[in-house]
């Protein structure tokens, strides 16, 4: 049985992302591909492992996909902390979008995740974490 690969182009359709996020998921490691002539295939086995195991786009029979958006606002905050929240949350956001942005002059941090229930209730723990602090 031959391996179904995939254009970057529907995976990014699939997931619901910019096709420039996953060519940059792609090209930092953060998502297995290969090249083949001037455009990289992503392997099925590959897209699971970088989705949390899941099938991408199909929900699965008698189970419902959930996924989630929150923002989280953090008042009075310095750049430094600001930037330390950021880029833990990014690095600790696997199979997660996140995005952070810092509004120097409010001093105000926002936080925006999308993507699996129970990813985004361990990543918000780590947030509240480095809040507390």
């Amino acid at each position: 049985m031959a391996q179904e690969l995939y254009s970057v182009e529907q995976v990014a359709e699939r997931l619901g992302l910019h096709v420039r996020t996953v060519r940059n998921y792609v090209r930092d490691g953060r998502l297995k591909a290969v090249r083949i002539g001037k455009q990289y295939r992503i392997a099925h086995a590959d897209l699971q492992a970088f989705t949390g195991g899941g099938d991408p786009g199909a929900g699965s029979a008698g189970a419902p996909s959930v996924e989630v958006s929150t923002v989280v606002a953090i008042d009075d905050v310095g750049r430094a902390a600001a930037d330390r929240v950021s880029n833990t949350v990014i690095a600790a956001a696997a199979g997660l979008r996140v995005q952070a942005i810092y509004d120097e002059d409010r001093s105000h941090l926002k936080v925006v995740i999308f993507g699996d229930l129970t990813a985004t209730a361990d990543l918000l723990r780590i947030v509240h974490t480095l809040v507390a602090d």
